[in-house]
């Protein structure tokens, strides 16, 4: 391994993909405010199913950290 290289961790994918998933959330929220009533649910709808894999994500995240506190 390069001492000059960054390691990007299993900690790190996840926490970029959880932040990604919060921000799809709060955008496709906002899209459904500015739609009509059928795009406006689509929004609604995809808002939702990013919300249950930003759940997911989550929990891994504290997942992972609980474990990292209790090796030390």
């Amino acid at each position: 391994m390069n001492n000059h290289e960054v390691v990007i961790t299993t900690r790190d994918r996840l926490m970029k993909a959880w932040q990604s998933s919060m921000e799809l959330v709060r955008d496709y929220k906002h899209y459904a405010q500015e739609e009509n009533d059928s795009v406006s649910n689509l929004f609604n709808e995809f808002a939702e199913e990013i919300g249950i894999q930003s759940s997911k994500l989550r929990e891994l995240l504290l997942e992972d950290q609980n474990s990292a506190s209790e090796e030390k």
